[in-house]
């Protein structure tokens, strides 16, 4: 079936398009016009002057809509791809917590079952697997009784299980056997990322010339410059600024990271370094107070409030409640970064990490024909999955 959206400002990569429109075929983009085409489509949407950007990447997410990953049921994968995608999110890489190798296995498989499933919800494009090999002083909100050294026993059989699924696997690059571990994570087209860590400017020297070269969360649950037998030393967040090659996922909500930092990553770092994530848990599209991180049965309980998961001692973040589009009001509104290189920043930019910027991640011939459509206030209207309307505001 052909679709062919008019009327629309499009957002490509690299400039707008004023009343232009989009021709979609077979799920894929296969024209794109400054004019109203006058091509045949089996149906024509109005977008009536809205913006119409490309499918929302996520790169980083735990959970929405009341589950969570980490539940391990197929209904609950399912409720959170749905839940996202009335946010513009199209693509998603569901993300676990820190746990016990079985419920690591179980989460994979599960995901497995899921992925088979999903026709609704924001498609799946890959496992992030986030610890358990993490620094114990930079925890954060993650379950201290799981955290552990990287056991090549323990990652080599989750990895022949389930590497074809695996995107992408966090850990803290100082500890004992993570270099190793990176480097099998490589061999095996996994990207390895640097999180949850303590870790000195030699330790992520090392550990990108083993392979990594993502920084998860930048600046949350990471070193910055330190002392050290009264010595100043260069931490994780300097020595990222510093390598221009490494790059970083930043949770643009506005709460974990102030305006003055998003605007100080985007001036260092730049618009193609750059992906923005939600980090979102369970609470995310909701309005529950009180709510859990992680599993129902396992996890820790977490309050809601100034917009964000917390502790309930408030000693730590645990996790955003965002959705996509709050990512992209506040670069826009209160860091004041331009439209299209924070749509870039939620699309193409994490398509490329994740190597998959020659099917999604922005509006170009040949690639999905994944779109949302924003008002001028960047709400969501409208999303888009291979070229049909899954999700209606009204317009």
């Amino acid at each position: 079936m052909s679709t062919k959206i008019k009327n629309a400002r499009i957002i490509t990569s690299h400039r707008f398009i004023e009343n232009g429109s989009i021709l979609v075929n077979a799920g894929k983009i296969v024209k794109i016009s400054s004019n109203n085409m006058t091509d045949f489509a089996d149906e024509t949407i109005d977008a009536k002057g809205n913006y119409v950007a490309p499918g929302f990447i996520d790169i980083h997410i735990h959970g929405g809509g009341g589950s969570d990953f980490m539940d391990a049921t197929v209904p609950d994968f399912l409720r959170v791809a749905e839940t996202h995608l009335k946010f513009g999110t199209t693509a998603m890489v569901p993300t676990t917590l820190t746990a016990a190798k079985e419920d690591l296995l179980l989460t994979l498989e599960v995901y497995r079952q899921a992925n088979a499933q999903n026709r609704e919800g924001a498609g799946f494009i890959g496992m992030h697997i986030e610890g358990p090999y993490f620094s114990l002083a930079q925890k954060g909100a993650q379950d201290p009784k799981y955290i552990r050294k990287p056991d090549p026993a323990e990652y080599e059989e989750i990895v022949e299980k389930h590497g074809d699924i695996i995107a992408r696997w966090s850990a803290a690059p100082e500890i004992e056997g993570a270099l190793a571990f990176g480097q099998h994570m490589r061999d095996h087209h996994i990207l390895p990322a640097i999180a949850h860590t303590d870790a000195l400017y030699e330790d992520v020297v090392d550990a990108f010339e083993n392979g990594f070269s993502l920084a998860t969360h930048f600046y949350s649950s990471m070193s910055g410059v330190t002392r050290r037998n009264a010595m100043r030393h260069a931490g994780v967040i300097e020595t990222v600024y510093l390598m221009d090659e490494i790059d970083v996922e930043i949770i643009a909500d506005g709460v974990h990271l102030p305006v003055p930092l998003l605007q100080l990553i985007h001036k260092i770092k730049g618009t193609d370094r750059t992906a923005l994530i939600t980090d979102a848990m369970r609470a995310a599209g909701t309005d529950v107070k009180e709510s859990r991180l992680g599993s129902k049965l396992n996890g820790m309980d977490v309050i809601i409030e100034d917009g964000v998961a917390k502790l309930p001692d408030r000693t730590s973040f645990a996790g955003s409640i965002a959705t996509a589009d709050r990512l992209v009001r506040t670069m826009v509104n209160l860091a004041h970064i331009p439209l299209i290189e924070v749509i870039r920043m939620m699309s193409l930019t994490p398509a490329r990490i994740m190597g998959i910027e020659q099917q999604k991640g922005s509006i170009a011939v040949g690639k999905d024909a994944d779109l949302v459509l924003l008002d001028d206030r960047l709400m969501v209207r409208a999303v888009f999955l291979a070229g049909q309307i899954h999700h209606n505001q009204g317009w």
